[in-house]
């Protein structure tokens, strides 16, 4: 559905992205991931048509986006980090202006307007303007106004950053709704988890360049992470933690905040042996718990950014 060959952006001397290559596929959630000045919405801007790459080839289902933006724009769903609706205007209204830019006649774009209402839990605000709503019903109609035409590809850059919980939680559900319709989606996000939960592949970039591409088994499979077992006991981990790594050569052992402990090791670690350790010096354990890398544990060792920067931001305005 998206191809993108060899993809260049430069601002003068400086180069925000720096020739990517990446697929999607029909009726795929891509994931799009990065901090600040990553090249994200650079990238999303070359490929939705607003703006020029300095090189490479853009195709969406099959045409130069390049050559051919109006027509390649008409396929697509774009809604940006910021809004673009008019605050003046209630979402009835917002929604059937949308739709007449796509050129669909007045009778369809009414229907369509008020089944996207009905859709986003939006029908009792249909006549309030849109300055009155909160940020999360913001949000929503700016995606419902997206979607007024039926396009094939929808773009989102960063839909759930700085709204609530629960209409975090009915966007995603959404967009996953949208995937079994067969719409493909190409996302942005400051969020790992939320990726990790709804996306079919995710990139990872950083500098301009992809630097990891696949599912999530896949880059969880990229690291090597070594294997570990947290451990709950009732003695405080500090008074035998050295003693265990001396006992259990090549392992490594690490303190949490709540005085439980972390065994890590290149190797599997028996849990018998451990256990018996604990027995014999009159340690009770009250868990045993295996520790599998996280999709947050992957972008760290991968880009050298810690997961905390892109958190950080989420909450601030710039270019991403």
């Amino acid at each position: 559905m998206v191809s993108v060959k060899n993809l260049k952006k430069t601002y003068g001397k400086f180069t925000a992205v720096d020739d990517i290559s990446f697929e999607i596929q029909k009726g795929e959630i891509f994931g799009f991931l990065g901090p600040n000045g990553a090249g994200k919405t650079s990238t999303i801007n070359m490929i939705i048509g607003l703006s020029r790459p300095t090189a490479g080839e853009i195709t969406v289902d099959g045409i130069d986006v390049r050559k051919q933006t109006k027509k390649a724009q008409s396929i697509m769903g774009i809604v940006p980090d910021e809004s673009n609706l008019y605050n003046e205007m209630d979402g009835f209204n917002n929604l059937c202006f949308c739709a007449a830019l796509y050129g669909m006649r007045k009778k369809e774009r009414e229907a369509k307007a008020l089944e996207l209402l009905e859709l986003f839990k939006l029908k009792d605000a249909g006549k309030r303007p849109f300055k009155a709503y909160s940020k999360g019903m913001r949000r929503k109609l700016t995606i419902a106004a997206a979607l007024i035409h039926s396009p094939q590809v929808l773009f989102l850059d960063e839909p759930t950053t700085g709204i609530d919980v629960e209409s975090s939680r009915q966007i995603r559900e959404m967009i996953v709704d949208l995937k079994k319709q067969g719409t493909t989606v190409f996302l942005t996000t400051h969020y790992i988890e939320e990726a990790e939960r709804i996306c079919d592949r995710i990139a990872f970039i950083a500098n301009g360049h992809i630097v990891a591409l696949g599912t999530v088994p896949k880059l969880m499979g990229s690291i090597s992470h070594g294997h570990g077992i947290h451990f709950l006991t009732d003695k405080n981990a500090e008074s035998f933690a050295t003693e265990l790594e001396t006992c259990f050569k090549g392992t490594k052992v690490t303190i949490q905040p709540d005085h439980s402990l972390v065994m890590v090791a290149e190797q599997r670690i028996p849990l018998f042996p451990v256990i018996a350790f604990f027995q014999d010096r009159g340690i009770d354990v009250f868990e045993a718990k295996e520790i599998h890398p996280s999709l947050e544990d992957v972008f760290v060792k991968l880009t050298g950014i810690e997961s905390s920067v892109l958190k950080k931001d989420a909450g601030k305005v710039g270019p991403k």
